[in-house]
């Protein structure tokens, strides 16, 4: 029996905050860190909240990357949050060369706060996404949306096709990436409000 909504627990992310969002949307969700479970589920959820180098050595000596893979590669949908965005592509920056589950093309990178810019690290906050393709995730969401960021570092993806919708800060960067059934958000739609509470609702109605 696969359950319809399940959140990978790798010991990195608010997980019952997720939970939570989907309860509040109508949606019973499993945490679980069982990675026969994860590959039986009808759809997934990668959370994440701290560093990529122990997250992603998480996933693979747990077995849960690769069982998170083979829903991704039956073509089930599947959703990155915040680092699980991050953990999807090639490699990352943060503290040393890591590489990642290689799902998406593309490095992770620290926003660059030269000395005199201003500019804050962590990015967090409140943004507005500037959205350039439709996507299921944005089923009846709006033009420029407000969403809740915290993170240190950004996606660099390949293909600009991957790219859904950008944020600012202060020059644009991913925040919703995709291909095909795998979908991924930069910021926390749990932390998100009504917005984020909309996103988590057409995921779980995803076919």
């Amino acid at each position: 029996m696969r359950h319809p909504i399940t959140i990978i627990d790798y010991g990195m992310g608010n997980l019952r905050s997720v939970q939570k969002a989907f309860e509040a949307v109508g949606h019973t969700a499993l945490v679980t860190g069982d990675p026969d479970l994860v590959a039986r589920a009808e759809r997934v959820v990668l959370p994440g909240v701290g560093a990529f180098g122990d997250a992603i050595s998480t996933l693979r000596s747990t077995g849960l990357g690769e069982a998170f893979r083979e829903v991704v590669q039956a073509g089930r949908p599947c959703l990155g949050v915040c680092l699980g965005l991050q953990l999807l592509f090639d490699e990352s920056e943060e503290d040393g060369l890591h590489a990642g589950l290689g799902l998406l093309p593309g490095r992770i990178v620290r926003f660059n706060a030269a000395p005199g810019s201003g500019l804050k690290v962590p990015h967090m906050g409140w943004n507005s996404l500037t959205i350039h393709r439709s996507n299921p995730l944005l089923d009846g969401i709006g033009a420029n949306p407000f969403v809740y960021f915290v993170h240190s570092y950004f996606a660099q993806p390949s293909r600009s096709d991957l790219v859904v919708a950008t944020a600012e800060y202060p020059d644009p960067f991913p925040a919703i990436v995709a291909h095909d059934n795998l979908i991924a958000c930069q910021f926390h739609p749990e932390k998100s409000q009504r917005v984020g509470l909309a996103m988590y609702a057409n995921f779980a109605k995803m076919p």
